[in-house]
């Protein structure tokens, strides 16, 4: 097979790209700008475009298919080359399930904890032994590659994004994926610039539920209003499984589940992820593993990269990064670290990155998320901004925004940084939660300077 990717520097594109030519495929790509991870590793495998820029010669009647990133346009050359010669076109997500038809698919979906619940699944189906395919949103500690295809595993694990599939097919891409099994972890309103209301917002969900292959089942968190709402009595066809928080104590740092099994200490802690915990429970218990394993593979789970990830410690300070961006993901993530740590001051940081973040109209939304830290700075860079195209927004519309007493803006990340450097005292904890990268600071060095203070 001789395959095509327009916009092959994409996250989730170079995996596939990858997958694919681990796979034994001919792989071609090109894409005008390409930023690390993904030049590195697509140079590692020698997949890398020798040059940047769209180049309609590229494509050809050899081709037997190409997949199109979200990143192009709908006028790309390449795009129009190959609708000219008829040569069959996919989304990434169109071609995942092309490649998973035949298996049993597993499908996480939700506006927070897809990335940890499918990392937790797929860390117990390895420490299991089970065989399974499977597309991810972080590189995961034991996983060489966030993208698996294979001929031979019959179950493929899936990370259920609710953003637009490419520029020439406006669905979700979890719409796609037509899943045996589903979970849904919760609804909070992101992509307004997609879904202009919340109600058309939670529509993709129930979409997404009407979905699901007959015979098969959802498994939901029964702690989201807007799940316990749609859920229930949606399909007579499929299995309805709510889940809530574990059962769990804290204690010197060390959160344990206590469950009929046994007690079992975590790695990993928070309210949030003890939900995403029983939700991944539930998800292995329908593919054949007992609570007994999948709780003692769990005990040695650390987490997906950049989810409450810890960069430094010593005996005086932490400093931990999370991916959290919106504001049930901000909130949820900062009421976890002042409940591991009763008793710390906590400083938290946020950058604001994604286009509802950045967006003045939807600044409301985060009132109260940063209320129970300390110390609260918010970040922003004017050249987001400009790339998405978004008019400009104020310290004071931030401040306005989150309502937060005390809480400090920052247009320059190192002028942000000298902030957090003045932050003495012991007993502390750095909270960085950004989807993007406080415009390239050196975060791991920022953090052992942080502890050593």
């Amino acid at each position: 097979m001789r395959v095509h990717f327009i916009a092959i520097g994409g996250s989730a594109m170079h995996n596939l790209a990858i997958a694919l030519h681990k796979k034994g495929y001919t792989v071609t790509g090109s894409d005008d700008e390409i930023f690390e991870p993904s030049k590195g590793r697509l140079a590692k495998y020698g997949l890398l475009p020798a040059t940047q820029g769209w180049d309609a010669s590229l494509i050809s009647g050899s081709l037997d298919a190409v997949i199109l990133g979200m990143h192009a346009k709908g006028d790309n050359p390449e795009l129009l080359r190959a609708k000219e010669l008829g040569i069959k076109i996919f989304s990434y997500p169109e071609y995942l399930y092309e490649q998973s038809k035949n298996k049993k698919r597993v499908v996480i979906g939700g506006s927070h904890g897809k990335t940890t619940i499918t990392a937790m699944i797929l860390h117990v189906l390895q420490h299991a032994g089970v065989d399974a395919d499977y597309m991810v949103g972080a590189q995961l500690e034991g996983f060489d590659v966030m993208v698996r295809l294979t001929e031979k595993a019959p179950v493929m694990v899936i990370e259920g994004d609710e953003y637009l599939t490419s520029p020439i097919d406006l669905r979700p891409k979890f719409h796609l994926y037509k899943p045996d099994i589903a979970l849904l972890s919760g609804i909070a309103w992101d992509h307004i610039n997609v879904f202009k209301t919340f109600e058309q917002y939670v529509e993709q969900f129930s979409i997404f539920i009407s979905q699901i292959s007959g015979g098969g089942c959802l498994i939901y968190c029964n702690e989201d209003e807007e799940l316990r709402r749609i859920c229930p009595g949606a399909r007579s066809d499929i299995a309805m499984f709510p889940y809530s928080t574990l059962p769990h104590e804290i204690r010197n740092g060390v959160t344990t589940v206590n469950s009929d099994a046994g007690n079992f200490p975590l790695q990993i802690f928070g309210r949030h992820n003890l939900l995403n915990l029983n939700g991944a429970r539930l998800v292995c218990h329908q593919l054949g593993i007992h609570d007994l394993d999948f709780y003692k593979a769990m005990v040695s789970f650390k987490g997906a990269s950049k989810r409450l990830e810890l960069i430094a410690k010593n005996d005086r300070r932490a400093v931990y990064k999370d991916f959290a961006h919106a504001p049930s993901k901000v909130r949820a993530t900062l009421q976890a670290v002042k409940e591991q740590f009763p008793g710390r001051k906590v400083t938290a940081c946020l950058e604001l990155h994604t286009y509802s973040s950045l967006n003045k109209e939807f600044l409301g939304h985060y009132l109260g998320t940063l209320d129970p830290a300390d110390t609260a700075v918010v970040y922003f860079n004017s050249h987001a901004l400009q790339i998405k195209r978004l008019p400009p927004i104020t310290a004071n519309q931030v401040i306005e925004g989150f309502g937060k007493t005390g809480l400090e803006v920052f247009t320059e990340s190192s002028l942000m940084v000298d902030r957090l450097m003045k932050e003495n005292g012991d007993n502390g904890v750095l909270l960085m939660m950004s989807s993007g990268n406080y415009d390239g600071i050196d975060l791991k060095e920022v953090a052992i300077r942080w502890i050593n203070l």
